[in-house]
């Protein structure tokens, strides 16, 4: 386990930084605690939030005062943030001892350019490249999901290509198309619901990445890999009548 440290969050959270760098070991790090907190929770938790390098973990601290403990507890460890403190040591080193699932890799079809990714031009012109450039140095990467957030099956997909990095728009569209492909500083991401945004859009999917009647609602989850290949309008075009019908 790398050092981590435990900060407060108010009285009722725990904040656990396991890193300072957005980097797969930390990814692997976070994912660790997120697994151990969903197979061994401790008395009184609420719920986690992942982040990029940490977990917020969220108690009631009525609940762990309560709790009666088989261990005897230093006089600190009365206090309900000690204690939660004292359990979260105890699973980040049950951790160590845990593997996570094997990665998924996720293929996702892309129209780039026109009407798709209206600012394939500008980051294109940003990185001194042509846009067929632009396209087949995004559609080349293997991207990890570090993040599911932001809107429902949002993902946060790192290693791109610092080629093609450009920086978020100075003004924010208020709308942007289910299936928009974006760029944002060294990250890129697929809009799953329409909603505002400030990432400079280079193509659409036609892949749903959010099935609200599904089991599992997100077609990713943190960890898969995503790999991009672009595919014609008209390629597109069938793909959401073949959605349409079977919806």
């Amino acid at each position: 386990m790398r050092p981590y440290q435990l900060t407060p969050l108010g009285d009722t959270a725990v904040v656990v930084r396991l890193g300072e760098r957005i980097d797969p070991d930390t990814q692997r790090q976070v994912r660790l605690l997120a697994q151990v907190l969903d197979t061994n929770p401790f008395p009184g938790l609420v719920e986690y939030t992942p982040t990029f390098t940490t977990v917020t973990v969220y108690y009631d601290p009525l609940h762990v005062r309560q709790t009666q403990v088989s261990t005897p507890l230093r006089e600190k460890e009365r206090m309900p943030y000690e204690r939660v403190c004292r359990w979260l040591q105890e699973r980040l080193e049950a951790s160590e001892e845990m593997s996570l699932p094997d990665p998924r890799t996720v293929e996702i079809p892309v129209c780039y350019g026109g009407d798709f990714g209206p600012d394939l031009a500008y980051v294109a012109e940003h990185n001194r490249l042509s846009p067929q450039e632009v396209i087949d140095i995004h559609a080349s990467g293997s991207y990890l999901v570090y993040l599911i957030g932001f809107a429902p099956g949002f993902p946060y997909l790192g290693g791109m290509s610092d080629r093609i990095a450009a920086p978020r728009k100075d003004t924010p569209r208020l709308q942007i198309p289910v299936g928009s492909v974006g760029i944002a500083g060294q990250q890129t991401g697929v809009y799953p619901l329409e909603t505002p945004g400030g990432w400079q859009l280079i193509g659409r999917t036609p892949l749903p990445l959010f099935r609200p009647h599904d089991e599992q609602p997100s077609l990713l989850a943190e960890g898969d890999t995503v790999r991009f290949y672009p595919i014609t309008r008209a390629e597109y075009d069938a793909w959401r009548q073949k959605e349409g019908s079977t919806r």
